[in-house]
């Protein structure tokens, strides 16, 4: 055999390594049920009316998550995503949120995904590790200026974002898989929520509906050096940015045409195969229609990380139960599950920094958005000075009751005097929820400063009546910033 025949041999070899048999390519296998249940529900969800009870906790996130881009635009995050839209031209007619920018529809959900998750003000589900608003949110807004729908459609297409993005992955495994794997929980759930969003705004019918899952299965990244990252720009960009942007692409290829495969989760090489082997796919419909997890998602009272949350409630309720001043506080005892400990433990920044928060609290007696934000204050003497009492403990047994994150605040005062709390539900929890007004004075407190108390009152009232809006585009004014 000479040199030609080797290569020739090679090349033949190479391609039948490279590719399938084309009958094989031909035979795609037949989706399973849930696929057929999950893509009739998403293609219905524009036009089907919510209940009551889901409509309202629906509104609560939308407005939380407004409100959390609103501030985040003046956050480092923010700075940078509003440079991103700036270099590239700032053309095209969505909205970049209190700003007088405007981008393409992936460049704003990009921008606005950022703005959503520039500190840890946005929402949370619990049972699938994820801050859905930050990715479905901007998603929803996007494509909702791009099509032009109107308020009632665009908030079912938010409440359908929540409910696909955190089911897939709950099917994955939900909290177990996130503590036994380094992919990121939030950046999965991120994606396919915002694809779904986008894809009932744009009106897809069931068999794209599965198209534009197949697309989102194909952008799912991210994994967890995100803690490595002290600017909390990365994590922006893996927990909402992304995913807000890859999931409006999902939906815009196949608004134009594009086809892909019909049951992404199921059939050789699968998504779920993928990353979870052990995933149970029928939890993909689990009570669909029934449970919203709109409503099982948590809005933060604090505006610092999620697991500071507990601590400060207990700190907070414990100094309600007997005042007492800094110099009094002799030890502060915090005890979090490891694996939650290990997120906010003595890290660089400020919201999520559990002895700085602890000392912040002891200080100013609350932990407003101003002091979560305030690096320099985390070299401030009096505040290392309360910051030197904390002492965080990474306790097992706590680890047991997870995915619930309870926390044991002791405080141990200079006569001898030892208060305890124990907090297992904080406020803005599925199990202690926030109210109404409470929702809007957190959102209050996070618009006006940056729009102004006037604008702020305006947009709060436009989302609670946003069943009567006509076009999503009437919340532009409300949401930029006079240029």
């Amino acid at each position: 055999m000479n040199r030609r025949d080797l290569l020739a041999a090679a090349a033949t070899t190479a391609a039948g390594i490279a590719l399938p048999p084309l009958r094989a390519l031909a035979q795609a296998p037949a989706a399973r049920p849930e696929m057929g249940v999950l893509s009739a529900f998403m293609a219905a969800a524009g036009t089907r009316a919510l209940p009551p009870d889901a409509a309202e906790h629906a509104k609560h996130h939308l407005l939380d998550t407004l409100a959390a881009m609103i501030s985040g635009s003046e956050l480092k995050p923010g700075a940078a995503a509003q440079r991103y839209i700036r270099a590239r031209g700032a053309s095209g007619a969505a909205t970049i949120v209190a700003t007088a920018l405007t981008a393409a529809p992936r460049d704003a959900a990009l921008a606005n995904g950022v703005l959503a998750h520039a500190d840890e003000t946005d929402d949370s589900h619990n049972a699938s590790r994820s801050h859905p608003g930050c990715a479905v949110v901007p998603a929803a807004l996007a494509s909702g200026e791009e099509f032009g729908v109107d308020g009632a459609r665009f908030l079912r297409a938010v409440t359908l974002g929540y409910d696909v993005g955190t089911r897939v992955v709950m099917a994955m495994g939900g909290a177990d898989f996130s503590y036994a794997s380094t992919l990121s929980t939030h950046s999965f759930a991120g994606t396919f929520g915002a694809a779904a969003a986008a894809a009932c705004i744009a009106g897809l019918h069931a068999k794209e509906m599965r198209w534009a899952l197949d697309y989102a299965a194909q952008s799912a990244a991210g994994f967890i050096v995100w803690r490595r990252d002290v600017d909390h720009i990365e994590k922006a960009f893996v927990f909402a940015g992304r995913p807000a942007s890859d999931g409006v692409t999902a939906a815009l290829v196949v608004k134009s045409g594009w086809t892909g495969v019909d049951d992404v989760f199921s059939g050789p090489d699968n998504f779920f195969l993928a990353f979870a082997p052990k995933a149970r796919p029928e939890l993909l419909v689990d009570k669909l229609g029934e449970r919203f997890e709109i409503a099982q998602s948590d809005i933060k009272k604090w505006t610092v990380g999620s697991p500071i949350q507990g601590p400060l409630d207990a700190l907070d309720a414990i100094m309600h139960q007997r005042p007492f001043t800094p110099d009094q506080v002799a030890r502060v005892t915090v005890r979090l599950a490891p694996t939650v400990a290990a997120v906010v433990d003595n890290r660089d920044i400020p919201d999520i920094c559990l002895q700085y928060m602890i000392a912040v609290m002891l200080l100013d007696r609350t932990a407003s958005f101003r002091a979560a934000h305030d690096k320099a204050r985390m070299q401030d003497p009096a505040v290392l000075r309360e910051r030197a009492k904390v002492t965080l403990v990474r306790d097992e047994d706590l680890a047991r009751l997870l995915p619930a994150r309870v926390a044991i605040v002791e405080v141990d005062l200079t006569d001898g005097t030892h208060l305890s709390e124990r907090v297992a539900a904080v406020r803005g929890t599925v199990q202690n929820p926030m109210t109404r007004a409470e929702v809007i004075d957190k959102a209050r407190d996070l618009i006006a400063p940056v729009l102004g108390r006037e604008q702020s009152e305006r947009l709060i009232e436009a989302v609670f009546a946003i069943e009567t809006l006509p076009d999503v585009r009437n919340l532009r004014p409300l949401l930029r910033r006079a240029s």
